[in-house]
Formats: structure tokens, C-alpha cells, sequence
């Protein structure tokens, strides 16, 4: 997102709360006119939270208004960050902190949901979201996509790019300015992950890029100037250096203690010292905790990585940073010894004064500028001095008189023609934050509020003794539609007024709104406003901006570069309301909601949407043309917003035709249809090659091919992802043993079940009253989801069952799982698991006579080709001898794994665990993962029978032994 230099900006992040910034229109003027007044977004929180309200949100705005401080965090992935510190920093100290992670860790795991991949990295954006708003951060992100873990950072660089990398941390230091930029890693090897790495040294070579005018001067327009941060630095590795050296958890080896200077190029051998320490454990007690608390709890809310975390005790702690380069302006004079803070130690002094916004305007600037910042910094200090035992107005009335102080200042700022390009935009930008803060504190100080919400009410009803809510009301609109929204407006003192409320768009497109009752009245304790609002007829999905072709692209093209860096476009309604008090301008912006009632929870607000009228779905959305040669099944599947009705026919490949041409639906209220179910004969197919099946719906003269479906989970803020409706297909030479009756024990969730159901077999999904206590020689096969030891507790308990399963002729098969379990013989995972990351690491067959390699399929080395993201994690360290491993992988330089395939045979039956990644590969139509799948599901038989006759895709009825 450019930044211009506007007149409108600013911001106060707490609790993702903004306020807003002035328009020129008023800046001399005695008495501001509301309405000019505007500010850079709306605030999407309909319920801060509680630190962000009343008078913690006072105490926490005046300290903002304090000082002029700001830092800028640097990491890999969602939940890397230093949320203590960002939480010490921000509503301890009041500096504005903007967290900028390169990814929005879609290659991760996820132990809520089934999602992966790119609506994993919409999930994990809502996710850190709700992180900030206990840091009391800013999020920015870069553009590149997490494709999982990368041992080195020159692996990550050579798939991103150095220049992209840098090119969006340079554009996020030129937004937002910060005097500090740290990140949680220090770009060597004690940082792991290759990523982690990258982002270490990232975060320092922008500390000397973003200064430079030549360095990607196409983002120098529109207000947007180089910016020279004053310090760098990185978090102490936590992993000790030893005699041997500090180790390596991405290779598993030990390496020389050495840290690269990125700035300067030299190195620094053995521990990096800690230049800054920050108390982060203190209590806060107008927050009532400390900052550790508050941060393990925004922390918590990334439960797809973590699922919840445990609160916090309370209790001193610290955490260490490491400077690198200090700017010679910000060089501390004296020769202390002690290390301080990021901003004050023995090697930085940043001025954070109010008043040290002076240096912005450089050398021979006008001797207004410094006097008048003089004065209001002096008056906020003896403000915060005198305000003790005066009423909310009364610290009001003060308050507004130095806003109106900045206001001027800026004005003449502003007008000033001999300040050069630079010196203006930095202290417009500063004063523009400095705006923001006065105006949350007033808000919070005279108790004004906004909500808006869509309603299907069409007046406003009162509250009575237990106070009024919104009413339920869909979340999403469509293009051309009419609806209803309410803007409740409070303000719980006296003297402000009440000056204008509006509807608006913030897309682009034509919105109309029309006020249809409410009484403005000025002086109003309480206002509800009615809007009749219809949405443009060109109004655009609200959808993420960021898309890729494929997964293999590891990065996100941008549909419109102005969002580049933002969590997810503008939300597309919003209401305003305006205030004047004592002369001065307060305007409130907030996201059109919804409210929508979830048994337990109660009534949940989520930002209004626009989706389209009509939404179409494949399902599966991959799968093998049957192995019998039969007609391929397409579920076709129609969403309506309201009362529709068409036709859906498939483009298939040349050749290609379905039964019937033509589906219908009809539907008379929003849902979906009924699946609507083609038969699909294929022609001239040739083995391996891939085709595509694409639906489309007609209706009302248009055509609709996409359709989309909401990513979240209860307590998260769920967002739509957009898919074509389409179905991808090949063929694939592979065999499955006759008879089986398959069980699967799902985790968090995988598609590997629809790939069974391909093979020819529909496994049933094992409840956990099945696994606890069903009779489980119903079935010959029981296959144990991914990641399911930790997320279905029963598992553990009912071991015993399944061991006893296995000895008497079953056989079991455990895919990856993320910590130790139990299993019929030993087991043991590493203390930090072994994992194999080149999908294109050779595989050797240790024993390819094994009869688990042999039938119903041969498996060769080139059943691991085109395989992507992994070759797997979790492989074994240590197995009991009873185990035969049948595979050997590595990636360079890793010592050989052995542990990825191993098969025991405990009393009659079978057990085999697989740390092979197969369920990211069955979706993609790997042909190779589909084969090995159907050995493993086809042990029991190619053990007892040696060779067998296997008909492909045979499911007769066979009674286990």
C-alpha cells in the first residue's frame, strides 16, 4: 500500500482501534468543520478489547502522546514474533509498533482445520490478527509464500528472491517510518529454519536500504520518501554456544559460532552480547497484569500452531537484544556500561520527546517548528503531572487544547513552501500520528462510541432494562442488492456534539445510502441512524487480494498494488460519525458489521461482506479416473443468495462427454442445491497426463464458475476463499488389494479418505465412541489421520484395542504425527523430529523385495517423482528391532533417514508408519503417493498371499482372520 502523504492518517493501534487525521480544508479555521475531518481506514473491531477500553485506553493513548518512539519488528512467519516485547513496547512504553512478517505461514501446520495451503495462510492472517490486537501492533505483511521448511537460507532466498524479500521490508520501513527495526532472528544458523534466516538479515540490510533514494525508487511517489531508521537490532539467540559450537535444529549439526554484520559485512565470533534488555515481565497496574500475561494470550489465539496456549504465571522476565548498527545521530555520547533499553543505552540515544520531532525538519528549518513543539511537548508533561483527581471532561478540556495546538502546527506545516519534500513528509507523518492519539484519547475520555451493523429491522428499537443489541442478519450481500444498516452512536458526556453520520464505501464502486429515520440531534446522549444502502452492481467479491497460479509459485501476486502489504482489502462498508468538542474535530470510523448467533458464544460480529449471487463447487476438487475404467462422478454443487434458478454444464476435455448435458437447479430462498451429480465418460486419456473438468452456472443471463467458502473456526474471524469450480483429473496405473474394509481415525483433517474412495473403497471415518469401545474387527484396515495422536485424545487410551487389532490379523497404519506416541513396539521420535524438506531428495528402496513393495504395486524410485512442498517430517530416530525400514531419503548434507517407512508384524497382523508426506501428495494426483498408498492399504494380503491375482479397484467382501 503507497503511502501518500495525506492529511488524513494516523493512527493509534490499540486494539486495532484508528483514529483519524485532518483535512487541509480546516487547518486555519477558528472552529475545524467536522466534516473534513477523515482518517486513513475504519476500524474491522466491533469488540476491543477490554485493555482497550474506558480508562485503560485512556492511560495507554496518553503514554502514546508522550513520546514519539517507534519500532518496527521483522520476522519469518505468524507467531515468530516477540509478542511480550511488542506488548512491553507498545502499551507499556506507548511506542507505535508495527509488526511486518514476510509470510503469512501457509506452508505450516494446522491442528484446527483441514486447511492448507493458501486459505491456511488466510486463516493464520486472522489468526495473528487477533494476536495484535493484545501486542497493540500494526500488521504489515511481505508477498512471499511459506513453502515450507527450508533448511538454509539460500534455499529460501534462491525460491523468493533476494530483491522481492527486500523490496517489500524497504516499502514497509518507508510506510511507517520506525526510529527501530528488530527482528526475533539473527540471519545464522541458530535461527533453524531457513526462512527464519532470511528474515534476520533482512531486517538489517533494510536499516541501510530504506535510506537510499536509488534503491527501488519506484516507490518513491505519491508522498512516499526514503527513510532512514536509527538503530538495528536482533534478539540474543536463545540457543547457547557451546565449546562445540551452537547447533543447528534445521540440519541437526553443530556449526562455528558465527554472526554476519549485514550492514557492514564484518563477523562476530562467539556469543553476540545483549545490548538492550527489556523487563517484560513487569506488572502493569492499570493493565493488571503483566506484559508477558497479556502477550501470552495474543500469542494463544494462533491455535492452528499451538492449539491454545496456557496462561502465563506472573513473575520477573526479560528479553535480550543485540545491536548491530546505531545512525551517528542517535550514537549515545556517553561510555555507561549498563545495557538499557532499545531506545536509551549505553550505545543508542533516541531523542522520543514530542519535541524531538524537531530533527525531522533537518538543518536551517524554520524556528517555529522546534519552539512550537517545545511548548506542547513541555504541556504534556506537566498535563500528565496535574491531571490526578480530575473528571474525564475536565482532562478533556486540557487535552483538546494542545490537539488544537497540533492541528495548527501542522497546518503550517503543511503550507510551508520552503521545507523540502523529505523534511515534510516525516513531521506530517509524525504530527498525523500525534492526531490520531489526541483523538482516542478524547473518544475514550468522553465515552463516544460507533457500531453499525446491518439490520433487517427498519426501525430502531430501545434497549430496555437489559439493554437493546443488534439483530441477526446475513453476513454478505451481493452486488445490486438492497439492505438495511443501523449506526448507533453514543456520547456520554454533555459537551460534545453530534455533528454528522454517514454511510460509506470505501471499494471504489457506486454504493448508495439513503438516511431513512433517526433524529440527529447534537446533543444527544444516544443516536440510532437507519440507511436504506444498496451495493453497487459492479461491487467486487470480498476476497484476498494476494493469488497465486499454483502452489508451487512461492510467492503472491497482487491484484491491486495500493493493498500491497495490507492484511486483506478495505472491508467495503463502513459508517462515519463526527464530533466537535471545544472547537476541535473527532470522527470515528467503524466496519459495517454483522451479528450472527452461535450456540454457547452468543452473538458474534463479523464484518460485512459481498459475495456473489450465485456460487458453484466441485467435489472432490481432485481425483484418479476410476480404476476400473467406469464413468468418472462430478458432484456439482450451487449456492444461491436469495430465490435462483439455471442450469450447470461441464466444459470438459476434447472427446470427453457427461450424463446429462445439462443439470438444472432451483431454488427458492439462499442455500445451496442439492448436488447435482454428472457422469463423466473420458476418451483418448493417456496415463499420467492431467485434465480438467470445469462447471458452470447459468442464471439470470450471467455465468458464474467460482464459488467460496468460508476459512475459520469458532472464536476466529472467518474469511471467504475464492475457488474456480473445477475438478482436476488423470490417470494412474494402480492396483488395490480386493476386500478391504478401511476405518479412518481423523485429525485435524487431510484428504486422504477422498483419495481411498478414488482407489475404489469408501473408508468409514471412526468415531470416538468406535475407537473407545467399537468392535473393531469390523474392519481389516484402520488408517490414523495425520497429527491425530494430538488432537484426538481417545487415540492414547484406546491402544491397547488397536494393538490387539493388529495381533490378531488387522493391519494398522499411523501416518505422521507431530510428538511421541504409542505403537505395538517402541517408537521414538527426535527431541526436535527429523524431517526431509527437498521433495526431490532421492529415495533408496532398502529392500525392494519386501512384499510391501512389491504388490499389488512395484514400487521404484520413480514413484517418488514430481512429488511437492516435503518429502515428509516426523521420520523415527529410533525403532525397535522388531521394525524393517524400507526406505532411505536425506536432503543434502542431512544424515540418511531411515525412519520414513517402517513395517512391523506383531501376532497375525500388520503395523507401518509413514512419515512420508502422502497427504500432500494425494490431492495433487501424485501418481506414485497413490501407489504406495494402496500398498500400504493392501499389506495384510500381499503378506499372507505373497503374490495374489489383484483386480484394480475389486472391494468384494473378505472376513479378517
Amino acid at each position: 500500500m503507497q503511502r501518500a502523504r495525506v492529511w488524513a492518517v494516523a493512527c493509534c493501534v490499540l486494539a486495532g482501534v484508528l483514529v483519524a487525521g485532518v483535512s487541509l480544508r480546516w487547518l486555519h479555521a477558528q472552529a475545524p468543520d467536522p466534516a473534513s475531518v477523515s482518517m486513513r481506514e475504519a476500524s474491522s473491531i466491533a469488540l476491543p478489547l477490554p485493555e482497550d477500553r474506558g480508562q485503560n485506553a485512556v492511560e495507554q493513548a496518553l503514554r502514546k502522546l508522550n513520546t514519539t518512539a517507534s519500532v518496527m519488528m521483522i520476522v519469518a512467519h505468524p507467531d515468530d514474533e516477540d509478542g511480550a516485547l511488542l506488548t512491553y513496547l507498545s502499551r507499556g512504553l506507548g511506542v507505535r509498533a508495527t509488526l511486518f512478517t514476510l509470510t503469512r505461514g501457509e506452508g505450516g501446520q494446522n491442528v484446527m482445520t483441514g486447511d492448507t495451503y493458501d486459505a491456511l495462510g488466510v486463516l493464520r492472517t486472522n489468526e495473528l490478527l487477533k494476536a495484535d490486537e493484545y501486542y497493540g501492533a500494526k500488521q504489515l505483511w511481505g508477498t512471499q509464500a511459506d513453502f515450507g521448511f527450508s533448511k538454509t537460507q539460500e534455499e529460501s532466498f534462491a525460491r523468493w528472491g533476494h530483491e522481492r524479500v527486500l523490496y517489500d521490508a524497504v516499502l514497509a520501513v518507508r510506510q511507517e517510518r520506525p526510529q527501530v527495526i528488530v527482528s526475533t532472528f539473527v540471519g545464522a544458523v541458530s535461527d533453524g529454519h531457513g526462512q527464519h534466516q532470511v528474515s534476520g538479515e533482512i531486517a538489517q540490510e533494510v536499516f541501510k536500504a530504506a535510506g537510499d533514494a536509488k534503491v527501488f525508487p519506484e516507490q518513491l511517489k505519491d508522498g512516499l520518501e526514503p527513510w532512514q531508521p536509527l538503530a538495528v537490532y536482533n534478539m540474543v539467540p536463545f540457543a547457547p554456544v557451546t565449546d562445540k559450537g551452537m547447533f543447528d535444529y534445521a540440519t541437526g549439526k553443530w556449526a562455528p559460532a558465527k554472526f554476519k554484520n549485514y550492514v557492514t559485512g564484518e563477523w562476530i565470533e562467539g556469543e553476540l552480547a545483549a545490548d538492550a534488555t527489556m523487563p517484560v515481565g513487569t506488572h502493569d497496574a492499570v493493565l493488571g497484569r503483566s506484559y508477558v500475561q497479556i502477550a501470552r494470550q495474543g500469542w494463544g489465539e494462533q491455535k492452528s500452531q499451538n492449539g491454545g496456549a496456557n496462561p502465563a504465571l506472573s513473575g520477573p522476565a526479560s528479553t535480550s537484544y543485540h545491536l548491530w548498527v546505531v545512525a551517528e545521530e542517535a550514537r549515545a555520547k556517553g561510555d555507561g556500561t549498563e545495557a538499557g533499553g532499545l531506545f536509551h543505552n549505553r550505545k543508542v540515544d533516541v531523542d522520543t520527546s514530542f519535541e524531538g520531532m524537531a530533527r525531522l525538519a533537518g538543518r536551517g528549518a524554520p524556528g517555529w517548528i522546534a519552539e512550537s513543539l517545545g511548548k506542547t511537548g513541555a504541556r504534556l508533561r506537566s498535563f500528565e503531572k496535574e491531571r490526578d483527581g480530575k473528571t474525564p471532561v475536565e482532562t478533556a478540556h486540557t487535552l483538546a487544547g494542545l490537539y488544537k495546538q497540533t492541528l495548527d502546527l501542522r497546518g503550517r506545516v503543511e503550507a510551508d513552501a520552503g521545507l523540502n519534500a523529505q523534511a515534510k513528509a516525516s513531521l506530517l507523518f509524525e504530527l498525523d500520528a500525534k492526531i490520531g492519539e489526541f483523538q482516542y484519547a478524547l473518544k475514550e475520555l468522553l465515552g463516544l462510541e460507533v457500531t453499525a451493523f446491518r439490520t433487517k429491522e427498519p426501525t430502531a428499537s430501545g434497549g430496555g432494562p437489559r439493554g437493546g443489541s443488534a439483530d441477526e442478519a446475513p453476513r454478505s450481500v451481493s452486488p445490486g442488492e438492497e439492505f438495511r444498516v443501523r449506526v448507533h452512536v453514543a456520547q456520554a458526556n454533555g459537551e460534545s456534539r453530534l455533528a454528522k453520520v454517514e454511510i460509506a464505501s470505501q471499494s471504489g464502486d457506486a454504493w448508495k445510502s439513503e438516511r431513512t429515520s433517526g433524529d440527529l440531534n447534537a446533543a444527544s446522549p444516544v443516536a440510532d441512524v437507519l440507511f436504506k444502502v444498496q451495493a453497487a452492481a459492479n461491487a467486487e467479491p470480498t476476497k484476498p487480494f494476494f493469488t497465486r497460479p499454483t502452489i508451487e509459485q512461492p510467492y503472491y501476486d497482487v491484484t491491486n498494488q495500493a493493498w500491497r502489504e495490507r492484511s486483506f482489502a478495505p472491508w467495503p462498508l463502513e459508517a462515519r460519525a463526527e464530533f466537535t468538542f471545544d472547537g476541535v474535530p473527532i470522527q470515528l470510523r467503524e466496519v459495517v458489521q454483522t451479528l450472527g448467533r452461535v450456540t454457547g458464544p452468543g452473538g458474534i460480529y463479523e464484518p460485512l461482506v459481498v459475495t456473489p449471487q450465485i456460487g458453484v463447487s466441485v467435489t472432490p476438487e481432485a481425483r484418479i479416473l476410476p480404476l476400473n475404467g467406469g464413468a468418472l462422478p462430478v458432484n456439482v454443487t450451487v449456492h444461491t443468495q436469495g430465490a435462483a434458478e439455471g442450469t450447470v454444464t461441464l466444459k470438459l476435455p476434447g472427446g470427453w462427454r457427461s450424463e446429462p448435458a445439462e443439470g438444472h437447479f432451483h431454488r427458492t430462498a439462499a442455500g445451496d442445491t442439492e448436488p447435482i451429480l454428472f457422469s463423466v465418460t473420458p476418451a483418448g486419456v493417456h496415463e499420467g497426463a492431467a485434465y480438467a473438468v470445469q462447471a458452470v452456472a447459468q442464471a439470470g443471463g450471467k455465468s458464474y464458475a467460482s464459488g467460496w467458502r468460508s476459512v475459520g473456526y469458532a472464536g476466529l474471524r472467518s474469511y471467504n476463499v475464492y475457488n474456480d469450480a473445477k475438478l482436476k483429473t488423470r490417470k494412474v496405473d494402480v492396483k488395490l488389494a480386493p476386500g478391504l474394509r478401511i476405518g479412518y481415525v481423523m485429525g485435524p483433517g487431510d484428504l486422504v479418505p477422498e483419495a481411498i474412495e478414488a482407489m475404489g473403497v469408501t473408508p468409514h471415518l471412526l468415531s470416538e465412541a468406535e475407537v473407545s469401545g467399537g468392535d473393531l474387527s469390523a474392519w481389516n484396515v484402520i488408517v490414523i489421520g495425520i497429527r491425530a495422536y494430538s488432537t484426538r485424545p481417545e487415540l492414547t487410551a484406546a491402544q491397547p484395542r488397536l494393538d490387539e487389532f493388529v495381533r490378531n490379523g488387522g493391519t494398522l497404519i499411523v501416518q505422521y504425527q507431530s510428538s511421541t506416541f504409542p505403537a505395538p513396539l517402541p517408537l521414538t521420535l527426535g527431541r526436535i523430529p527429523d524431517r526431509v524438506v527437498d521433495e526431490q531428495a532421492p529415495v533408496k528402496l532398502l529392500d525392494p523385495a519386501n512384499p510391501l513393495l512389491k504388490g499389488p504395486n512395484v514400487i521404484t524410485p520413480a514413484d517418488f517423482s514430481g512429488w511437492v512442498e516435503e518429502r515428509g517430517h516426523s521420520f523415527m530416530e529410533s525403532w525397535d528391532a522388531g521394525y524393517t525400514p524400507l526406505t532411505e531419503t536425506a536432503d543434502v548434507g542431512q544424515d540418511s533417514q531411515r525412519g520414513g517407512l517402517l513395517v512391523a508384524h506383531p501376532g497375525k497382523g500388520t503395523y507401518i508408519y509413514a512419515a512420508y508426506a502422502l497427504y500432500r501428495q494425494l490431492p495433487e494426483l501424485v501418481p506414485g503417493a497413490y501407489r504406495i498408498l494402496a500398498n500400504l492399504l493392501s499389506a495384510r494380503q500381499a503378506e499372507n498371499r505373497g503374490s495374489m491375482d489383484m483386480a484394480p479397484g475389486a472391494n468384494s467382501a473378505a472376513k479378517m482372520r
